[in-house]
């Protein structure tokens, strides 16, 4: 009796929270998680079909570091742009670029028109990715805003990206394998999900803005700059959150090729990495980011930081294919503490500055993962496969964790001191 009326209450709790967030954050989680759920579909076979494709891991850098690159160069102004005309133009300009990237995949022919690809996907996602977080985090109490998050990360990473890896092994499998031609067709099938939430944010999201008297109008570099008045823990988070966000360049892109290459992983095996990847954010990301807005940001994140550096060491070591499952499990963490250290972002700007905030952070980290991807193919090829996780495992241990140290808790901080 006591067990059902904890389940009760704990999923009136969830209907009271889901009541009182507003709607466009409803239509973002909605469009944010059939956009992952295609993502994650194709994810496990990005970097092994451009390989198959003809190219080098150094020349997989080279595709990766190309598209983060440049969307990291645009970031600072999409912020910008947001700020000024608001975020549905910017979203959607974002999806319809996504829509391109999905269709030049299927139709390349060899792996240098993959970096058209690429470059589209991460311009898509930078100004979709961008107006959904302006929108979460401008729309979210800060009570509320670790857990509105990882409730979303749950649904889309979790929920949804358990199912879609498992469909995409299924797919491959049909079409004829690991292989180019079994792998292509699922390109059109995510050109089609990502038309359907184009239509999504067309039709029921709103174009709301966030101003306020200081806004900076028409001068891009006084907006900018405007940011930057709210004291140095903001230059200090930009280290921080840039060398976080180095997986994205220097670990997802050739945790695949590494397992299928060097321990002979199959569809099915690769597949249920990334299943098992899905399963943290289910599992933890709700109750994560309850502690979060509990005991506070940094303490959740040092719990969960190590375990995506365990991941990467089980991974090189993995004497089979159960370890190698365990090791995509142990890697969910990624997106769990990513999400955490996200609402740290949030929380050091007020709203009307969140689009030009959250454009520069875009600009620092994406440069810098951009250069651990070229970096990371340079390493694989000419000094070993395994080195590319040891580079990561160092930057964090050695410099991420130590400036986090000396970070404040910002669970409170936009009440109190606006992140100064």
């Amino acid at each position: 009796m006591r067990i059902t009326e904890t389940a009760i209450g704990t999923i009136a709790k969830a209907i009271g929270f889901l009541r009182r967030q507003p709607r466009d954050w409803k239509i973002t989680v909605v469009r944010s998680s059939t956009a992952i759920f295609f993502y994650q579909l194709i994810f496990p076979y990005l970097s092994i079909y451009t390989i198959a494709l003809g190219a080098t891991a150094t020349q997989l850098g080279i595709v990766n570091s190309a598209g983060m690159a440049i969307a990291g160069l645009v970031g600072p102004l999409i912020g910008w742009l947001i700020d000024r005309t608001g975020v549905k133009r910017i979203y959607l300009t974002g999806i319809f670029l996504l829509a391109i990237s999905y269709l030049t995949y299927g139709l390349a022919q060899s792996w240098a028109i993959v970096i058209i690809a690429m470059t589209a996907y991460w311009l898509g996602n930078a100004g979709a990715g961008h107006s959904c977080s302006v929108i979460c985090g401008n729309s979210l109490a800060n009570e509320d805003r670790a857990t509105g998050m990882s409730l979303c990360e749950t649904f889309a990473s979790g929920l949804l990206g358990i199912a879609a890896p498992m469909l995409g092994a299924l797919l491959v499998a049909t079409f004829g394998g690991v292989n180019v031609s079994g792998i292509r067709p699922l390109f059109f099938l995510c050109l089609a999900g990502t038309i359907a939430t184009f239509l999504l944010i067309l039709t029921q999201l709103s174009n709301r803005r966030w101003e306020s008297p200081g806004d900076a109008g028409l001068n891009f570099f006084k907006g900018i700059g405007e940011v930057f008045k709210q004291g140095r823990n903001l230059k200090r988070w930009l280290v921080i959150s840039s060398i976080g966000s180095l997986p994205m360049g220097m670990l997802l892109p050739f945790t695949q090729p590494f397992a299928h290459e060097v321990k002979g992983a199959d569809q099915y095996v690769l597949g249920a990495m990334v299943t098992g990847f899905a399963l943290v954010p289910l599992l933890f990301g709700i109750p994560a980011g309850r502690l979060a807005d509990r005991i506070g940001r940094k303490k959740v994140l040092y719990l969960t930081i190590p375990l995506v550096w365990i991941s990467s060491l089980i991974l090189i070591w993995a004497p089979s294919s159960g370890f190698l499952v365990l090791a995509g499990i142990l890697q969910g963490f990624y997106f769990v503490s990513g999400v955490i250290a996200g609402a740290m972002t949030f929380e050091l700007v007020p709203p009307e500055q969140m689009g030009r905030w959250l454009g520069v952070s875009r600009f620092c980290r994406l440069l810098l993962a951009a250069g651990g991807a070229y970096l990371s193919g340079i390493i694989w090829d000419n000094v070993g496969p395994q080195y590319v996780f040891l580079t990561v495992i160092g930057l964090d241990l050695f410099i991420r964790i130590p400036l986090l140290i000396g970070m404040p808790e910002t669970l409170d901080l936009r009440k109190s001191a606006g992140g100064k």
